[in-house]
């Protein structure tokens, strides 16, 4: 998902994606660590996604943009 798109989204959808997020994360490095996970990739994928999240809802919270 591109910063574009995300910037296109409400802030309750964000919220909605950023939890979403967190939990993709969470069952990513579950699976890590039972040795299920192919892609090892995704991880990284998935913080950079959350960072984003994270960061345009930073910048409606300082009124930026």
């Amino acid at each position: 998902m591109k910063a574009s798109e995300i910037r296109s989204l409400n802030t309750e959808e964000l919220l909605k994606k950023l939890e979403e997020a967190h939990e993709e994360l969470f069952n990513l490095r579950f699976r890590l660590a039972t040795k299920q996970l192919g892609n090892h990739r995704e991880i990284p994928r998935v913080k950079k996604k959350i960072a984003r999240i994270k960061t345009i809802l930073r910048e409606r919270e300082l009124g930026v943009g």
